[in-house]
């Protein structure tokens, strides 16, 4: 008997471990394709649209320069935060100071938010994998070993063809677990880098409103 045929004329238990190995190894890959997309994508546009912006002789020019650019509509929300109106709220209180850093600090959160989309699963994934195929392992052995003692007769082939079987499971968890770890780590690490840039970016740009009058943007 394979893995795949003790696996289908398993029992609930085993057929349930199964299917979530398989449900957590898919959503893991579809996540890693996506966001390595992305992140390839926002890496570039970020670059692009800090570039144009710079090059812009006026803000309202920046914006419409930099929506061709920046497709994943990361740094271009930085840049309409600082559309401040007036008004008789407190969000309008304090000075000039205070609300960009308040209203980029909102900004860069929603951005930070789209690219740590997806994180959380792989290292839910990569962290319940193991335990979940673990959990299949020693459920199969505890049938085994009870159709093994209701057989009367015990020989090593009896033995070792359904354990054998079983610790598939604790593979399967593992080849679940892995690709979702390094893909968090590998992910991360870009991700950390996007971050780093458009903090520097929104930083830049509170530095220069505050320096020129509030009516010039």
């Amino acid at each position: 008997m394979n893995a795949v045929d003790w696996l289908l004329k398993g029992d609930a238990v085993t057929s349930a471990v199964g299917l979530a190995l398989l449900s957590m190894s898919v959503c893991s890959w579809v996540v890693i394709l996506w966001k390595t997309w992305l992140l390839q994508r926002a890496h570039g546009d970020v670059a692009r649209s800090t570039a144009a912006f710079w090059q812009a002789p006026s803000l309202m020019d920046a914006l419409g320069t930099m929506r061709v650019f920046d497709r994943e509509q990361l740094v271009i929300p930085l840049v309409e935060a600082t559309q401040i109106t007036a008004g008789g709220t407190l969000a309008s209180a304090g000075d000039r100071s205070q609300q960009l850093t308040r209203v980029l600090r909102d900004a860069l959160h929603g951005v930070l938010h789209k690219l740590q989309s997806g994180q959380v699963l792989l290292a839910t994934v990569g962290s319940t994998a193991p335990f979940v195929g673990l959990l299949g392992t020693v459920w199969g052995i505890y049938h085994a070993l009870i159709g093994i003692a209701g057989a009367g007769q015990v020989s090593i082939d009896q033995i070792s063809g359904p354990v054998g079987e079983a610790l598939i499971m604790t593979a399967a968890g593992l080849a679940v677990a892995i690709p979702a770890v390094l893909g968090y780590n590998i992910l991360g690490r870009f991700i950390g880098r996007i971050e780093a840039d458009l903090e520097g970016f929104a930083r830049d740009v509170r530095d220069l409103l505050i320096s020129q009058p509030a009516d010039r943007s």
